[in-house]
């Protein structure tokens, strides 16, 4: 480069700021941009800046799975290189198989439990019906007591009586 064309180039750098410079795009169509570090007018050292312009621009309509976690990796500075779309599809793939993976292996365990319930060598769970549960509505009747009741929903202190003072001595 001539000296003229550095002396403008950095000219326009210290003016304008640096240029966004496209670093690659996903299978989805997002397009992925960093800006270099770089010095401000101020002579403010500014870092790298890494950041996506999305197929989505609504912030309502992101799901999950938008962005591929390796362009997500690079995005967060967890990764120096940004992935290779072989990088990607490789990765997809793997995840795929360990999905399918799983699903046998719970199909495998459901049906050896199945088998194991109906040999009898392990008992089935009990699915038991809870009456008068301190989570219910109402328990009990609402009487004065010398201990005090409580459910969920309602407390009631225990009575204090006087020693000796039984209903059946007033009479």
């Amino acid at each position: 480069m001539s000296r003229a064309w550095q002396a403008l180039r950095a000219l326009r750098l210290r003016l304008m700021g640096p240029t966004k410079e496209l670093v690659g795009t996903d299978q989805f169509g997002n397009k992925y941009y960093r800006v270099p570090k770089h010095e401000s007018r101020a002579g403010q050292v500014i870092p790298e800046r890494r950041f996506v312009e999305a197929v989505n621009r609504e912030a309502y309509q992101y799901q999950i799975g938008d962005f591929p976690a390796e362009w997500e990796a690079w995005i967060r500075k967890k990764r120096e290189d940004p992935p290779t779309i072989e990088e990607i599809l490789k990765n997809e793939n793997y995840r795929e198989e360990m999905k399918q993976k799983v699903k046998d292996v719970s199909e495998k365990d459901r049906l050896l439990q199945a088998k194991e319930y109906e040999e009898g060598l392990v008992a089935e769970p009990s699915h038991t019906q809870v009456k008068g549960h301190a989570s219910a509505p109402y328990y009990g009747k609402k009487e004065t007591s010398e201990d005090p009741t409580s459910t969920a929903n309602t407390f009631q202190p225990g009575t204090w009586k006087p020693p000796g003072s039984d209903s059946s001595q007033n009479k």
